[in-house]
């Protein structure tokens, strides 16, 4: 895919969508990376769905409730109990090393308990203003499916999209690739005769009106 055409699929997600953001609802950087950390291998649906009856939350709080309770408040949210584990030690660790403050560095983010590149990318993207691509399913179906950043794992495609997407379009690529991916491209049968960039599209096997 060429860079005129790239630029072309960004400015038409912005005119459609001009201030993208999560489907996780939170209200602070720390409840943010909770409701990332739960989200895996969950839909963000019922991530909000327990979340509504935490929130508001800070590290002090997760620790006092410890993991037993907070266990019982998750328990809807696929694979709780390890989330609730990871989600009680990130608290103690934030509140021994970074005086309860989510970290706005890749790094400090990758050592907590429970939070990978993703999550990171997540947080540093929309807590913090930074223009990172947390590559999830979704995006790695969009990027390879339309051309626009083809590669064979998420780290590829990650690199692809932070290299290839100009620059103006990047802090929000991320959101705009999400959310097409999970209301219009989707995986079994992609929303082709409904697509806003189906003409700037590379997929040879493209869907047909009904």
């Amino acid at each position: 895919m060429n860079s005129g055409k790239r630029r072309e699929i960004f400015r038409r997600l912005q005119a459609a969508n001009p201030h993208p953001t999560t489907e996780l609802e939170h209200g602070t950087p720390f409840e943010l990376l909770v409701a990332v950390v739960l989200s895996a291998q969950a839909t963000d649906k019922s991530v909000n769905l327990a979340t509504r009856k935490l929130f508001p939350l800070t590290p002090q709080k997760v620790v006092g409730m410890g993991v037993e309770k907070l266990e019982k408040a998750i328990q809807t949210i696929g694979l709780f109990r390890t989330k609730a584990k990871n989600v009680v030690a990130l608290s103690g660790m934030l509140l021994e090393e970074h005086g309860g403050e989510v970290p706005a560095e890749r790094e400090a983010l990758e050592r907590l308990p429970g939070v990978g590149r993703k999550t990171a990318n997540v947080v540093l993207n929309t807590a913090f203003g930074k223009p990172t691509v947390a590559v999830d399913t979704h995006i790695f179906r969009v990027a390879n499916r339309t051309g626009l950043a083809p590669g064979k794992d998420v780290l590829e495609v990650e690199r692809k999209l932070t290299k290839l997407t100009p620059p103006e379009y990047l802090k929000n690529a991320h959101h705009w690739l999400i959310l097409h991916g999970r209301y219009v491209c989707l995986a079994r049968k992609p929303g082709c005769p409904q697509c806003l960039i189906r003409d700037l599209c590379e997929y040879p096997q493209k869907t047909a009106q009904p």
